[in-house]
């Protein structure tokens, strides 16, 4: 499903980019792993039938994909992603094996077939190999290959950045996705593997293996696929929700049972809490899935995983140190918040990776808000600043598969918080996080069209603001003097046209300031003692002695 124009891209961003590699750190392989490259802007992702065997005695995966595609220009050569040491075996087309050049993990294959534009056409993908062995899932990541306690193979997949041709050919660019997928993996008895969307078919082979069949029915971004193999055990149940009926599935290893049946209670209250506030489940047709799994978990689309020790708080600590973090599980709640802010709502860049996390790390709060109220919410968002690093902006470089400073997170969830703040009033913020689900459900996006949206609906221009925290890595400093009964004030330490207007307590009396660049002035009817920011504000101040400002 292809939801951009890539007119722009194709052939003058590569040579753009070939111009730039000097001065930046940079490489070939960075930009076609990372931009709409002519191979790949000319079609149009339509399906997926991953079918592959997994050996976890080898570290072995093999099998085909078959990706049909729908042609939007004339062209005969298709870029497909696979990492080494996988490797295709061959392509083939209506039966007809095709010729290819290998790119370091780009692979261009020549079709032999003339593309005539609209038709819907189909090329099958065989490899092989042994996938690259996640370092540290999910952020360095790969394959899994482990045991559980009992000696069993314990497998589960995780390539968020590093992407999903890690461990399958596919078209490795989060702008465009099939529409939907088949996943037939095939693995050893007894072992079960979990997958996205629904499970369609359980089919015994002869050779002492099972092949599970899953669907999915709606678009789902490349890293947003998993496989999970391991020994587990079922559980369900059904939650009522906006939509309906939403089928709830939890898959976890066979000693977890008793314990997962506790702390997955925490699933119907998140789902409660999120649809509030960001509206309905974006994936009903393709169901809810929590999957323990041997790493700390992920945001797989309709497939969850998790691997928090079945604790609250993050690995049982409270990263706000307000008491507040230990009221949920982190990984259920922050993972499930991805169902609509990365699984539904997906960057079209990994640069603009803010997108994900920025939203996520904030729905963490407003969980809090849904169930114990404001305070709450904004002492858990609040807490979380000590981490802010500030060291580099948010968004890093387009077209090169970079992410920008891990403080996407929790500068991210300040943003928005900080943002909620200026638009003052609750229903309309509630309106725009809601709206953002619909305007862009099941899309692809990048900055601007969050920002611009948000900007509409807020009757606002905030193009000062999400330049000043989305591009920029200093913190706005409103500096002021008080001299009796007279303030000045003005912002510094800020991009060009930043006029953020804040909310001030003096003597303890609630008042907004519209401070710019320039110092303004606010004469009271008496002296004035103190003046104090609202903290939800993520700010700083600089009390100025010094004479002479008039």
């Amino acid at each position: 499903m292809n939801t951009s124009t890539p007119s722009y891209y194709g052939v003058f961003l590569i040579f753009l980019f070939s111009l730039q590699l000097q001065a930046q750190p940079y490489t070939w392989q960075d930009t076609l792993r990372g931009s709409i490259t002519a191979e790949r802007s000319w079609w149009d992702l339509d399906y997926y039938h991953l079918d592959i065997e997994v050996d976890p005695d080898s570290r072995s995966i093999m099998g085909s994909n078959t990706i049909q595609y729908r042609v939007l220009e004339s062209n005969q050569v298709m870029q497909i992603d696979l990492q080494a040491p996988l490797k295709i075996d061959k392509v083939v087309q209506d039966g007809q094996e095709l010729t290819f050049e290998q790119k370091g993990s780009a692979y261009l294959v020549n079709l032999d077939q003339t593309q005539e534009i609209g038709v819907l056409n189909r090329v099958i993908v065989f490899y092989s190999g042994k996938p690259r062995v996640a370092a540290r899932p999910p952020w360095d990541g790969g394959v899994a290959w482990k045991k559980d306690l009992n000696g069993n193979p314990f497998v589960a997949t995780a390539c968020q950045g590093i992407g999903a041709s890690i461990w399958w050919p596919c078209k490795d660019h989060m702008y465009d996705e099939p529409d939907s997928m088949l996943m037939s993996v095939t693995v050893p008895n007894p072992l079960v593997d979990v997958s996205n969307g629904q499970l369609r078919k359980v089919t015994p082979n002869d050779n002492n293996t099972t092949t599970y069949d899953w669907f999915v029915a709606n678009p789902i971004n490349n890293y947003g696929v998993n496989i999970n193999i391991g020994d587990y055990v079922h559980y369900e149940e059904k939650y009522e929700g906006e939509n309906g009926i939403l089928d709830l599935d939890y898959f976890v290893l066979r000693d977890n049972l008793e314990k997962a049946k506790e702390q997955f209670k925490q699933v119907p209250m998140m789902l409660d809490a999120f649809e509030h506030w960001f509206g309905p489940y974006p994936f009903y047709e393709d169901g809810f899935k929590l999957v323990e799994v041997p790493y700390l978990g992920m945001e797989h689309q309709s497939s969850v995983t998790y691997g928090n020790g079945y604790q609250n708080g993050y690995r049982g600590m409270d990263l706000s140190n307000s008491g507040w973090g230990m009221k949920f599980d982190f990984i259920i709640i922050h993972e499930s918040g991805h169902e609509w802010f990365a699984n539904s709502i997906t960057y079209q860049d990994r640069a603009d990776m803010w997108i994900h996390e920025g939203f996520t790390n904030y729905s963490e709060s407003l969980y809090l808000e849904y169930h114990y109220g404001p305070r709450a919410a904004a002492e858990y968002i609040l807490g979380t600043r000590s981490l802010i690093m500030n060291d580099k902006p948010i968004i890093a470089d387009y077209n090169v598969n970079q992410r920008g400073s891990g403080d996407m997170y929790y500068k991210g969830g300040n943003m928005l918080h900080t943002l909620r703040q200026i638009i003052n009033d609750d229903q309309l913020w509630k309106e725009i996080l809601r709206g953002l689900n619909k305007e862009f459900y099941h899309k692809t996006v990048n900055s601007a069209d969050i920002e611009g949206y948000i900007s509409r609906l807020a009757a606002k221009d905030l193009d000062y603001f999400f330049d000043q925290y989305l591009r920029d890595e200093r913190i706005p400093i409103l500096e002021y003097r008080i001299t009796d009964d007279v303030i000045r004030y003005k912002w510094t330490n800020c991009v060009e046209n930043f006029a953020m207007p804040v909310r001030v307590f003096i003597n303890e009396e609630e008042m907004w300031l519209d401070p710019d660049q320039s110092w303004k002035k606010l004469k009271l009817p008496s002296d004035i003692a103190d003046l104090k920011i609202d903290p939800n504000f993520y700010v700083a101040t600089f009390s100025i002695t010094a004479m002479g400002l008039d």
